[in-house]
């Protein structure tokens, strides 16, 4: 009954004329960024890999991922920071509105068919997560409006762009590795309305160690820090627990953490006795559950939300 109170809430006669969606399947921060150059100015060292076509390898890695994995499936991505894919044609033609809000908070979507019932009912109640708690609104799609996303099953991966691009974006969420936990989706969406990685946030050195040794080396980029000047987190503190946080052992090339929480160095220095861990955390980094609250914070002060402002939908 619960599924159903939150999946009728939604319109679902979204987008099943074949005018409206093509019936092909494609094979192939917690900071906010609020400067007019910000998404690129962070993620310029990617150069062509930021402007890139979905991949058959990343959906390969994807397919085999399961919930026993040290590591959450949108960090297994040949993209810039594993999950941010910016349509190629930007590149030649110029990224006009990197990291813009939604005017109002509001995002049309389109939703592919090839997603089942149970699938589009996990992607419903992670945007009704947005509705309940945030003033950004998931609308569907009417043809009407120039800017939306389209949720699309490729076997590519988990990956977005970040921000508002202008015209139609994708949300890529690959079944079934990327529809196995509500966060998953939500993370997705969160880039889709302007956030970056939680572990890029300028200060983040002050509250984690970025194991440099123990990342795959083609994957280093994934690990830069955002600059002072093109992000902001709106006064909220930085959130081991958000659902925009890597997991500890994000492009890992050796199993050991490539993150670990500063306060906690000394309970987390690495001790191997064959190939069993000893180190011990008390805190997890990147949940796949759902917001966090300062993950709540921070989108309803991007959007400018208040309690008369909470969405309707």
């Amino acid at each position: 009954m619960k599924r159903c109170s939150i999946v009728c809430s939604f319109t679902l006669a979204l987008l099943t004329s074949v005018s409206a969606w093509p019936f092909w399947r494609r094979d192939v921060l917690d900071n906010a960024v609020d400067s007019p150059d910000g998404v690129i100015a962070h993620l310029q060292h990617f150069g062509e890999m930021l402007y890139r076509n979905p991949d058959n390898e990343t959906g390969a890695v994807v397919a085999n991922w399961h919930e026993n994995w040290d590591r959450n499936p949108e960090e297994l991505g040949n993209y810039a920071e594993g999950d941010i894919l910016f349509p190629p044609q930007l590149e030649k033609n110029g990224l006009k509105a990197e990291a813009a809000r939604w005017p109002g908070g509001v995002v049309p979507y389109m939703i592919s068919p090839y997603f089942n019932t149970e699938q589009k009912n996990l992607i419903y109640e992670a945007m009704n997560d947005y509705h309940k708690y945030t003033c950004v609104k998931f609308k569907p799609y009417t043809g009407e409006e120039n800017d939306y996303i389209r949720i699309t099953a490729g076997n590519s991966g988990c990956w977005s762009s970040v921000g508002r691009v202008g015209g139609r974006q994708d949300v890529n969420l690959q079944v079934p590795g990327c529809l196995t936990k509500k966060g998953t989706v939500i993370h997705e969406l969160m880039h889709a309305i302007g956030f970056l990685h939680e572990q890029s946030r300028f200060e983040r050195d002050e509250y984690v160690t970025i194991q440099w040794y123990n990342i795959l080396n083609n994957h280093v980029g994934n690990f830069e820090k955002a600059s002072k000047e093109t992000t902001d987190a709106f006064g909220v503190g930085y959130d081991y627990g958000s659902v925009m946080h890597y997991s500890a052992n994000a492009f890992s090339k050796n199993g050991r953490p490539t993150i670990m929480p500063k306060e906690f160095g000394d309970l987390l220095t690495i001790s191997f006795i064959g190939e069993i861990f000893q180190g011990v955390t008390k805190v997890q980094l990147g949940q796949r559950e759902g917001f966090s609250k300062r993950d709540i914070q921070k989108v309803r002060k991007m959007y400018k939300c208040n309690k008369r402002r909470r969405s309707s939908y």
